[in-house]
């Protein structure tokens, strides 16, 4: 935990005024978003550090052949999309880190690729908003220890975890998530030799690093202030959300496969955790999910920490087996 305790510590020295940011001044940094409309309470949303963009997403990425990469280790993580009738495309976790958002078009589609390290939550938008293509920032908010985003379109805030609009325009709207998903590099490659992957970005960051070391082995999560998950589960400890549901990665790893709800679960080892070592290609493995309906199509899902599924739906259901 020593680098996460070096980045981390000018945060936890604010005062509580500094730290849980006042509307009146947030209206001052966003004068183009209507703070008049809203779905939550002001009093959940606190500033993460960074500001406005201090964290910069990414537009317009690079993207070059599978078979040409060679700066990724078999077991790093990747965000795969696979848009039907394009090429399969790979956004590496160790880019997402640094960035969080990667706007992008596949065949014409705008999409958002979106990771928050905090919560672990890796999901893939369609960014189209009454068919008009939004593009989406950082704001530097932090709800629940997730990420806010906003569009640049209406300057409206986007909770990640759900994709809802939550202040401004746009507030109450909800983007439609496409069927992504965490795998390691090698899995993507091998399965698809003519995909591509996002290159490197032109920016100078500790790519393949991660800064939150020892995060997902921590006892509490960082910056969230709301109630611990039931069940005696562990607060960091990943489970398979799928729409209100929510399967332990214990549960599935102890059987490998899971069948119930209309939803077949399957677990496979070989990706390494992101948020556990220094270097993201040495974190433990903590394998790949992949999530499909009972006639093996693809389900849009996320693999969030237990505390961001039990903060994003209280009244969600948990499925632990008998």
């Amino acid at each position: 935990m020593r680098l996460l305790k070096y980045l981390f510590a000018p945060l936890v020295m604010l005062t509580a005024a500094q730290a849980y940011a006042d509307p009146a001044q947030w209206a001052r940094e966003w004068p183009q978003t209507d703070f008049t409309r809203t779905t939550i309470a002001f009093d959940e949303v606190i500033s993460g550090g960074p500001p406005k963009d201090g964290i910069p997403a990414i537009w317009e990425p690079a993207l070059i052949p599978a078979a040409q990469e060679n700066r990724l280790d078999d077991r790093e993580p990747v965000l795969t999309y696979e848009h039907p009738g394009a090429a399969a495309r790979a956004y590496p976790i160790r880019y997402l880190m640094w960035h969080e958002i990667v706007n992008d078009v596949v065949d014409d589609m705008s999409i958002a690729v979106t990771y928050c390290p905090l919560c672990n939550s890796a999901m893939v938008f369609d960014a189209r908003v009454d068919g008009i293509r939004h593009t989406f920032g950082v704001s530097g908010k932090l709800r629940h220890s997730d990420m806010i985003m906003y569009d640049r379109e209406t300057l409206s805030w986007w909770q990640q975890a759900v994709g809802q609009g939550i202040v401004g325009r746009h507030a109450g709207t909800e983007l439609t998530q496409l069927p992504g998903w965490m795998e390691a590099w090698g899995e993507f490659r091998d399965r698809n030799p003519d995909g591509l992957v996002m290159d490197e970005p032109e920016w100078r960051r500790a790519y393949g690093a991660n800064p939150y070391v020892g995060y997902d082995s921590s006892a509490q999560p960082f910056l969230y202030r709301g109630e611990n998950p039931p069940h005696g589960i562990n607060p960091l400890a990943r489970v398979v959300r799928v729409g209100n549901r929510a399967w332990t990665f214990e549960r599935l790893r102890a059987v490998g496969e899971i069948n119930e709800a209309g939803v077949v679960l399957s677990w496979t080892a070989g990706q390494a955790s992101a948020l556990d070592s220094r270097t993201i290609a040495a974190g433990r493995d903590v394998g790949t999910v992949r999530v499909r309906d009972t006639q093996g199509r693809d389900l849009p899902h996320d693999i969030p920490f237990a505390f961001a599924f039990h903060a994003f739906y209280p009244e969600g259901i948990w499925m632990l087996g008998d």
